[in-house]
């Protein structure tokens, strides 16, 4: 694949500096930067107000620069910049990052001005940072345009912000405590260049092993989860966000004046992706130590190793807040630590191995507890007592450590007594933080991210054919409720959506009058339930509109007259829609249950799960929040998170409720919230659920017309999988195959699909050597963004159990958003056999339906094979300028 766009940003070979009046200091701290991070390229500047510029040519105008420029930094007034920029695309400039502000954050005016700015890089093809940024770092090329005062040194660690003020204090923090960065990125307005597509660079980056996010809005849900997940799949990411709350979200909307969504939506978008959520400052710098380490986890299980009961009681204190669970230490180790412990030691977990604890002691005690397999991480806390020997009590930590594939995390708390054993564990690579709650924290952060890269690797597919939903019927509906001008289904039409999509749903008939009430009574069976029918009114039983257990016939006329009577009286304004007569279930195991979708400004659908009826006043009353598309696990991951789980699971003399059949609920409003982008908001209230199954009692929904796009799942933040594209295959000798998009559980199929390719197929299509794909590369290959890229794989039916792989074609969607690059193998025994042109129809076929207008690829010049498939296919051929070895390959779509 060619090289990412954002290079010229990262690691361009020449940068003009353009400021004007006021911005002249600015210009001045970008060009003094990039003099003392030694950058070795070329260094121009426009600088018309200013009398010199750090050594380097001064020229009047852009265009009288009579050199190639691949980056342009300015700092210069809003209103000129427009000009400036067009200047900057006559001059075939790559990238620009605009410094100064004036923009979006001054409302209406100025966001027309940043409006025309992309337009401009947009139509020029410059990649556009900012505006109202700090500006890019990247220490292994040298590279400093920013106009930040503080250093920055090389690390292994990305940091990528839309608050330059934040991002100049983490900076300074960093200078002063001797942490780099692999590079830095401030990206202000995110107007053009945004999170996903930094994120996306970062996650091919070989000098970044994990990323921290600051996060103040998102303007792009898709792009910015796509990037994300991503970079998520390949390194860890921790990602903090302001205004979490209501005062927070009014301070930033002062701020930035972009929607900001709900919160606990935003937590679940991250989870999904793969990251973790900090909420603090100190955590993140936190969590800034324990990634640059490399450290990972099997568990979430901590184990608390300390020389002071107070210490390890606080930090047991955090863990239990933080949802850090403490490890149950066995039998083996608590004897071991007996035989080497003096008597009255804590024999739990935290260890107290006690105030006057050496060197030794530590030694031993590090060692058995990290040999414990009930035990995934330690953490050794340290208070100069008495006779404590701080730096003897950290070497022995480092001894007891050596070869420990668990993380151990250290506190040596106190200053000037602990100095030097501070300084040894630091030296020896061992992550050290000021206070235990840090290092709680920290391991906090790893177990998340383990748990968290479960929940990306799930690509929920639909549930069994034989219980496909009849989307045309349940479409039919919402489209004549759309057509009459309603915003909200009746109670039989929202009941018919649900059904549509397998559901259970009690039956319900609706009465104009008493009489119709008695036939349907009689229909159904008595006992039944009478509830009120009207658009205008949510919780029914709030203003007397519901009547339940009516067991003669002789009440239903009364019973009626009384339900209008009472409702009419407490909502005179209500429309009333007559009375829906409903069989009396008696299930008297059922927990309720509510079930929903909603709208986030922000991401889109959202599932709700919680608690209904009388359960919400024994439990908080929240709801637990996901992001469709749901499979069972993450269903069954939603029910967990709620108040009432432990209600659903054997409760008293309550059996266990039906879980698999409330996870199918689950999925099946996931599909409605995927299938149908016209529901605004669905609530099933209550959802009876027990030993039995489950049963829908309530339904209400609400539809709004779709946005303009036409895009299949364009409503989505995540891409769900295009089960649509799976289908059959017939070769020229009359063979069928499977075609199907590629999957995360395909990678052992990938791995020997390319470990099988003869060296001449595996060259022509990674054009070097290559035995095998490294993990990186495998995640890269079948962990993909079905929104982004289309990796369409040919399985022959029936062999080897569906495993083998005889071909696999592939796209990746260009930055410009208009064209994809494809990539083409077939294995060796099928080739000439028709595979490779079949797979590319259906590849530039789903390519033609994304919208993509061109499809491109690089061929080898000694692959004639190839070669001639393409220009059969109406693909032209140019040779490459840069390489003549290569052909590059093109066809519109």
């Amino acid at each position: 694949m060619r090289k990412h766009y954002l290079e010229s940003v990262f690691g361009p070979a020449s940068v003009v500096v353009v400021c004007d009046g006021d911005y002249c200091g600015i210009g001045m701290q970008v060009l003094r930067n990039l003099r003392e991070s030694g950058y070795q390229g070329k260094v121009f500047a426009v600088m018309p107000d200013c009398e010199e510029a750090c050594g380097v040519p001064v020229f009047a105008s852009v265009a009288a620069i009579d050199e190639p420029v691949e980056l342009a930094v300015i700092a210069a007034r809003a209103a000129t910049q427009p000009a400036l920029l067009r200047q900057c695309g006559e001059h075939k400039i790559a990238a620009a990052i605009v410094l100064s502000g004036g923009f979006s954050e001054t409302q209406e005016s100025g966001l027309a001005l940043q409006n025309e700015l992309v337009e401009i890089a947009r139509g020029c093809e410059i990649a556009l940072v900012g505006p109202r940024c700090l500006g890019i770092v990247r220490p292994a090329n040298k590279l400093n345009v920013s106009s930040a005062r503080s250093p920055v040194a090389p690390g292994k660690v990305a940091l990528v912000t839309q608050s330059g003020a934040f991002c100049a204090s983490l900076l300074d923090w960093a200078d002063s405590n001797g942490f780099g960065f692999s590079a830095v990125a401030s990206l202000g307005a995110t107007s053009a260049v945004k999170m996903g597509d930094v994120l996306d660079y970062l996650a091919q980056d070989p000098h970044t092993h994990s990323i921290l996010l600051y996060v103040e809005r998102i303007t792009d849900a898709r792009l910015f989860l796509s990037g994300l997940r991503a970079a998520a799949r390949l390194k860890p990411v921790a990602v903090i966000k302001s205004g979490r709350n209501e005062a927070g979200e009014r301070a930033a909307l002062a701020h930035i004046h972009t929607p900001l969504g709900s919160d606990a939506v935003f937590d679940a978008a991250i989870r999904r992706a793969g990251a973790v959520r900090v909420t603090v400052v100190s955590q993140l710098i936190a969590a800034a130590t324990i990634l640059a380490t490399g450290a990972r986890v099997k568990g979430s299980r901590l184990a608390v190793l300390t020389n002071g009961g107070g210490p390890g009681v606080m930090a047991a204190d955090w863990a239990g807040s933080q949802g850090v669970p403490l490890a149950e230490l066995t039998a083996e180790t608590v004897a071991a630590l007996s035989a080497v412990l003096p008597g009255h030691w804590s024999h739990c977990d935290p260890v107290d191995i006690l105030g006057d604890a050496d060197g030794e002691r530590y030694r031993a005690a590090t060692e058995i507890i990290l040999a414990d397999k009930n035990v995934d991480g330690l953490l050794v806390l340290c208070t100069p007592q008495g006779f404590t020997d701080p730096a003897a009590c950290a070497q022995g930590v480092i001894d007891g450590a050596q070869g420990a594939r668990k993380p151990v995390l250290t506190s040596w708390m106190g200053e000037r007594l602990v100095a030097s054993g501070r300084k040894l564990l630091v030296d020896a690579g061992i992550p050290h933080f000021i206070a235990p709650e840090g290092g709680v924290d920290a391991f906090g952060y790893l177990a998340s991210y383990r748990r968290n890269q479960t929940a990306l690797l799930q690509v929920p597919e639909p549930l069994a054919e034989n219980h496909r939903p009849d989307v045309y019927a349940a479409q039919t509906i919402v489209d004549h409720a759309l057509a009459e001008r309603r915003e909200i289904l009746t109670l039989a039409e929202s009941k018919a959506v649900l059904r549509a999509f397998n559901i259970p749903v009690l039956p319900s008939s609706n009465a104009d009058n008493a009489v119709d009430a008695l036939v349907a009574a009689e229909n159904v069976g008595l006992p039944v339930a009478m509830k009120i029918n009207s658009p205008d009114i949510l919780h029914k039983s709030d203003v007397g509109g519901v009547r339940l257990n009516i067991r003669e016939s002789r009440s239903i006329f009364t019973a009626f007259e009384e339900l209008i009577r009472d409702v009419a009286e407490r909502m005179p304004d209500a429309r009333l829609q007559g009375v829906c007569i409903e069989p009396m279930i008696d299930r008297p195991h059922a927990r309720e249950l509510m079930i929903g979708i909603s709208r986030d400004p922000v991401f889109g659908p959202v599932i709700h799960l919680g608690a209904a009826g009388t359960a919400i006043e024994m439990l908080s009353g929240e709801t637990q929040v996901a992001l469709p598309p749901l499979n069972d696990f993450l269903s069954r991951e939603l029910i967990d998170r709620t108040d009432a789980a432990r209600f659903l699971r054997q409760f008293r003399s309550y059996p266990e409720a039906d879980l698999g059949k409330l996870s199918e609920v689950l999925q099946r409003v996931s599909e409605i919230a995927c299938e149908l982008p016209s529901i605004n908001t669905l609530d099933i209230n209550p959802l009876l659920v027990d030993e039995e199954g489950v049963i829908a009692i309530g339904a209400r929904i609400t539809v709004k017309a779709p946005a303009s796009s036409t895009v299949r799942y364009g409503h989505m933040a995540i891409h769900p999988y295009p089960a649509n594209l799976e289908s059959l295959m017939m070769l020229a000798d009359g063979s069928e195959v499977l075609v199907r998009p590629i999957r995360p559980e395909d990678a052992r199929k990938e791995q020997d699909f390319v470990s099988n390719l003869s060296a001449q197929s595996r060259y022509f299509r990674f054009m070097h050597g290559l035995d095998k794909l490294t993990p990186d590369m495998l995640a890269r290959f079948t962990q993909i963004d079905y929104d982004r890229e289309m990796a369409l794989v040919a399985i022959a039916p029936g062999q080897d159990g569906g495993q083998t792989f005889l071909g696999v074609a592939r796209y990746v969607i260009n930055p410009d958003g208009n064209s994809c690059e494809f990539a083409l193998t077939v294995a060796d025994a099928w080739q000439k056999r028709g595979v490779g042109p079949k797979l590319m129809e259906r590849l530039m076929h789903v390519a033609r339906e994304r919208g993509l207008d061109t499809m491109m690829g690089e061929v080898l010049a000694q692959n004639p094979r190839m070669l001639r498939m393409c220009k059969r296919m109406g693909f032209s051929a140019l040779r490459s300028p840069d390489d003549p070895e290569i052909i590059l390959v093109s066809r519109s779509l």
